[in-house]
């Protein structure tokens, strides 16, 4: 068995696990750090978006060189109305992503191709025969266990498009829920990367993880044919399952996704409640981590447990957003909920989608003409025993 030193090593080299790292790399250039991923490339296969409103300077300056396209607006569909809504978007792919954090990180800090078995505070030993002892060790590596959670799955296959001829599209649709209600509320997401190049995906809020990738794959082709879209080459897939949380017991899920060691991302349950976004979250906390002043494992552990009991906290009331999704409204008709929420002022579904719901917001959100039964809902506000079912993978993993 090799052994390896540094001061920090990252397990998972996902968009989580990339952005400590990059951050730790800015904060302090003479830490020595090593990143470990699994798979081949850092941050697998995939197309991360966000909004302009998401995230301050410092993390635009974080995700420097990581943009590969910008709109000044989106839009939104679904059968009673269409909306286009001035604020930026902003997309990032996983290729991009590979080659900003090895040209920052350089490729002695980089290990691919290689699993971690097991962990501690301040070691690791690798699939490779490797032990690296390190001062500190963050655990990046994805969702271990939802099984102490509680609410339903947002799953998607997205594919990226070569056209035969330019898509017309100016901006992206985030939103186009018209098309037919499958397997919980659907809606299918273009992203118009160039005049001839769009990356669409097919997009489920379902009670189950099961993702049959055959039947998606065409649906989304059907899609395109309906656009008038005649497709010349398929650049890249992706394909996701993530919870949309509910509810659950935090402590329960803390103490099952390991030991005492700092984690990072989804494992630490950092994301948006309803939405599943990531991004926001992993930039604030790769930010916040690496301003620490002890960066030694122990004190890294007590800071990440502290960070993500405090935004389970502060998610309360989108957990209650997710549990009227899932067990107050049909599957079929959970598209209504969004369809009245792109109703509302822009300002107020940009700090929803930034995680800064305010209290004025909160009381908007839910006050009105409701978009499901309201005997439903008071049952699921007041009924805790109606909430949708744990979580629970059953075989299959996002």
């Amino acid at each position: 068995m090799s052994v390896r030193h540094c001061d920090i090593v990252i397990l998972g080299g996902g968009l989580a696990g990339g952005l400590v790292a990059l951050a730790l790399k800015q904060a302090q250039p003479g830490l020595s750090l090593l990143l470990v991923e699994q798979g081949d490339t850092l941050g697998g296969h995939h197309v991360w978006s966000f909004f302009g409103t998401d995230i301050g300077k410092a993390g635009r300056d974080l995700l420097d060189g990581m943009i590969v396209a910008a709109w000044p607006e989106y839009t939104v569909r679904f059968p009673r109305h269409e909306r286009c809504l001035r604020t930026s978007y902003y997309s990032i792919t996983s290729a991009r992503f590979d080659r900003v954090v090895r040209a920052s990180l350089g490729s002695d800090a980089i290990m691919t191709g290689v699993r971690a078995l097991a962990c501690s505070a301040t070691n690791a030993t690798l699939s490779d025969g490797t032990r690296v002892e390190a001062g500190a060790v963050i655990d990046a590596r994805g969702l271990r266990n939802v099984n102490d959670l509680t609410g339903g799955w947002q799953k998607f296959v997205g594919r990226r498009f070569r056209l035969q001829a330019p898509h017309g599209l100016n901006a992206p649709i985030v939103k186009d829920a018209t098309v037919e209600q499958i397997d919980g509320y659907r809606f299918v997401y273009c992203l118009p990367f160039a005049p001839d190049e769009i990356f669409v995906e097919d997009t489920y809020y379902a009670d189950g993880p099961a993702l049959d990738v055959n039947a998606i794959r065409a649906r989304i082709d059907a899609y395109v044919a309906q656009q008038g879209w005649i497709v010349t080459e398929v650049l890249d897939e992706e394909q996701g399952i993530l919870p949309v949380v509910a509810g659950g017991d935090f402590g329960a899920f803390w103490r099952a996704s390991g030991s005492n060691v700092a984690r990072a991302g989804v494992r630490a349950g950092l994301f948006h409640a309803v939405t599943s976004y990531s991004l926001p979250d992993a930039v604030r906390y790769a930010l916040a981590l690496a301003s620490q002043a002890d960066l030694g494992g122990e004190a890294l552990a007590r800071f990440s447990e502290a960070w993500a009991q405090r935004h389970w906290q502060e998610s309360a009331y989108y957990r209650t957003l997710s549990a009227l999704l899932f067990a107050g409204a049909e599957p079929h008709l959970r598209y209504r909920v969004l369809e009245r929420f792109y109703g509302l002022d822009h300002r107020l579904i940009e700090r929803f989608y930034a995680g800064r719901t305010t209290t004025l917001d909160k009381f908007r959100i839910l006050a009105g003409k409701p978009p499901l039964p309201v005997t439903r809902a008071v049952g699921v506000l007041t009924r805790l025993g109606a909430r949708p079912k744990p979580l629970s993978f059953s075989g299959t993993r996002p």
